[in-house]
């Protein structure tokens, strides 16, 4: 347990503990157009906590992280609990969940930047002769980051629990330390005082709210990687260590503010001794390092997730530890989160300008799941209407004033994430369409498996070969291409062959009882359903090892693997717009290739192509 603790310290609150380096900043930049007074700063530091305890304390850390898939947290995670209460899966259930996706990855692209090069401005406090190398220092540092991606991060992460503990036992005791500044700034804890914030600044609060809403951009990670420690640690993680430093360091930063108002442009920084500057700065590096790399790691695991549920096209998925399966990484996913943060670092050049494209996804998203939570309490949970409206109902309009506040930013950069998850939406929808309208095509002229087996059985015109031969099928009353294909070019048919038919069930993971279906069928023909976790790797070898001592009969050595390779040509006709033809085929051609996706034996696989016009 307490190494299960020190892990979610380390990785669950790395975004969300690396804030108040930037949330204190910015609020009160934008509560201070027309002066600051005693009110305001109490009024902004009072949001700031009651926000913590509202988003992150109640949403998630006592309601939402109860609504888990067998352990497995997530948007993803929701869609297919609300999937299965329902018995289907609604075209609305399904945007929401593309919606929730690509939200998260425009924050996976946002995070970095912004954490680390919030970081590394405090070396312009050190020393303003250091200030021209604030941008390249950061670059340095996420190009590094993006680097070591490729080796995984089992040996690094041993020493993410201790350095997030140190730094909240470090923030924590700066926060301390300044509360004596003004004793005042605890009447920050007394509610009123944010209402009468709000209350008395009436639409310009909404300013206010996007800043503040900085402070809790990291709590969608509470839910999303509670797979990977389960919910009592992420909580106690949470009540014993991280939301009292955060609720210190707040206060902190408030009561120095009141006694000294010329530290506001850069509360956090300042709470330090000149001598103590350059370790604080070095510190928050590391700790904003291991917030980014906590969000990199959720978004391989989001689009592997992705792309089991068929919402993506496969793709090369390394595994980076021999002894923990949810280390991951995925090379094409890495680089194009590694273009996008360098990309964001050059062009916004200061956190600041950078605030006003953070917050808006993760804002998003967390509307999104309130949405589909509460349709698991309701169908799932089997509340009644009444209870989620009394539940749900406040957080609902808390989230959507912090979404309208986030959406003022939008001419400012806030356009950001959005271009980047509607790009991601659109790639996802292509992928989802024009897989079901290839489907479509195949089953037109296609010939079923049972046809196909009693023809066979009657011709006496193929060679029957030893071994054993599979296929796979995407569709199991369909007879497979490339046995119609080998059929056709090469006139035989092998002694016993495999129908395999991959699956992806509604939940994380498949036990070995549940894994394979066993169907007999006429010919010496053999039908498998193979059923794999959306969490699990779809190894198919290590699942026929499994039907052989569930009692088919074949040796790996003679076996022989038949793949088919489609390629698409154009339609006259337009089946699906032009664009997204263009799109499905280029996403087709890029597709990792099904020797790898399924971990077959490459020495064994036959290719044989397909053409199909779309």
């Amino acid at each position: 347990m307490r190494t299960l603790v020190l892990g979610a310290i380390g990785v669950v609150y790395g975004d969300i503990g690396t804030s108040p380096i930037y949330a204190m900043r910015e609020s009160l930049h934008a509560a201070s157009h027309d002066g600051l007074t005693t009110e305001d700063v109490i009024g902004v530091i009072s949001i700031l906590i009651w926000t913590l305890i509202f988003i992150v304390s109640f949403k998630y850390v006592l309601l939402i992280m109860r609504a888990d898939n067998r352990g497995e947290g997530g948007t993803l995670s929701l869609v297919t609990l609300v999937q299965q209460a329902l018995g289907h899966r609604p075209a609305w259930l399904l945007a929401l969940g593309m919606i929730g996706v690509s939200l998260f990855f425009g924050d996976a692209i946002i995070t970095p930047a912004m954490s680390v090069l919030s970081a590394v401005e405090g070396m312009s406090l050190v020393t303003p002769t250091l200030e021209p190398y604030v941008i390249p220092v950061t670059l340095a540092i996420i190009s590094g980051l993006f680097i070591v991606q490729r080796w995984g991060t089992g040996a690094v992460s041993v020493l993410f629990g201790p350095i997030m503990v140190t730094w909240f036992v470090v923030i924590a005791v700066m926060g301390l330390f300044h509360i004596a500044d003004d004793w005042s700034i605890l009447w920050a804890l007394n509610p009123p005082y944010a209402a009468g914030f709000i209350t008395s600044n009436g639409l310009a609060t909404l300013i206010v709210l996007g800043s503040v809403f900085l402070a809790v951009t990291g709590g969608e990670a509470l839910y999303a990687d509670m797979g990977h420690f389960g919910r009592r640690p992420i909580r106690l993680a949470w009540i014993g260590l991280v939301w009292p430093a955060l609720t210190l360091s707040y206060l902190g930063q408030g009561g120095m503010i009141l006694a000294h108002p010329e530290r506001a442009a850069n509360p956090f920084f300042l709470m330090v001794p000149p001598w103590a500057l350059l370790p604080l700065v070095i510190l928050a590096t590391m700790a904003t390092v291991i917030a980014s790399q906590a969000v990199i790691s959720g978004a391989f695991s989001m689009i592997k997730q992705a792309v089991r549920m068929n919402l993506l096209p496969r793709l090369e998925i390394l595994h980076t530890s021999e002894t923990q399966e949810g280390q991951i990484y995925l090379p094409r996913i890495n680089a194009i989160l590694a273009v996008g943060v360098v990309i964001l670092v050059v062009v916004f050049g200061s956190s600041s300008s950078l605030a006003a494209a953070y917050g808006i996804a993760v804002t998003g998203d967390m509307v999104i799941t309130t949405v589909l939570a509460s349709f698991v309490f309701l169908r799932v949970w089997r509340w009644s209407v009444l209870m989620v409206m009394v539940v749900v109902l406040p957080l609902l309009v808390l989230e959507l004033m912090f979404l309208g506040s986030n959406a003022i930013k939008i001419p400012h950069g806030g356009w950001v994430p959005i271009l980047m998850a509607a790009i991601m939406i659109a790639v996802m929808w292509t992928w989802v369409r024009g897989t079901s309208h290839v489907q479509r095509q195949a089953r037109r002229h296609a010939t079923s498996t049972q046809a196909l087996i009693e023809m066979l059985g009657r011709s006496q015109r193929l060679v029957a070969v030893p071994g054993t031969a599979v296929f796979l099928s995407a569709d199991p009353d369909i007879a497979p291409g490339a046995l119609l294909h080998n059929i056709k070019h090469n006139h035989v048919l092998h002694e016993t062959n495999v129908i395999i038919c991959v699956a992806v069930a509604t939940r994380p993971y498949v036990s070995n009882t549940g894994r394979n279906t066993i169907t007999q069928l006429a010919n010496g023909f053999i039908r498998i359903d193979m059923r794999f976790g959306y969490m699990e790797e779809t190894n198919l070898p290590k699942a026929l090892a499994l039907a052989r001592r569930q009692g088919v009969k074949f040796d790996i050595m003679t076996t022989s693997f038949f793949l088919s390779r489609r390629s698409f040509r154009r339609s006259k006709s337009r089946g699906l717009p032009a664009w997204q033809e263009t799109l499905f085929i280029s996403l087709a051609k890029s597709a990792a290739s099904a020797t790898d996706f399924y971990h077959l034996p490459s020495s064994r696989v036959i290719v044989l192509g397909q053409q199909m016009i779309i």
